[in-house]
């Protein structure tokens, strides 16, 4: 739940589900439900993983083109280690919005890929 004044803005999501915004865009009073994506990971014990991010921004459906969610991060961030062989990965992004941002919902039917790898 963001508000936009008609100028380039962003409003980063970060891990600990707080939102930053910058540009033309504020956070209006009435919050919703804001949380970072969640990742279950299993495996064995205390092995130690690596995590991959989508490198490139994500552009989302909706009614003004060109909004994008990019600039990914984790935490843990970049490598894991696995207690007693599970562990949550939290992931934030930016949200990217150009010049009026039309009102609406904006959504990404692919989702988001996450790829976690034993070292």
């Amino acid at each position: 739940n963001i508000a936009t004044s008609g100028a380039v803005g962003t409003v980063a999501l970060a891990t600990t589900g707080t939102r930053t915004p910058t540009g033309g865009v504020t956070l209006p009073a009435t919050v919703g439900t804001v949380t970072a994506a969640s990742f279950a990971v299993t495996g064995s014990g205390t092995f130690t993983y690596a995590i991959t991010l989508p490198a490139a921004p994500i552009t989302l459906a909706g009614t003004t083109a060109g909004v994008t969610v990019g600039t990914f991060v984790s935490n843990p961030s970049g490598t894991g280690a696995l207690t007693a062989g599970a562990q949550t990965v939290l992931v934030g992004a930016t949200l990217n919005l150009p010049v009026s941002t039309a009102a609406g919902s904006y959504t990404n039917a692919a989702g988001l890929t996450v790829t976690v790898n034993y070292n």
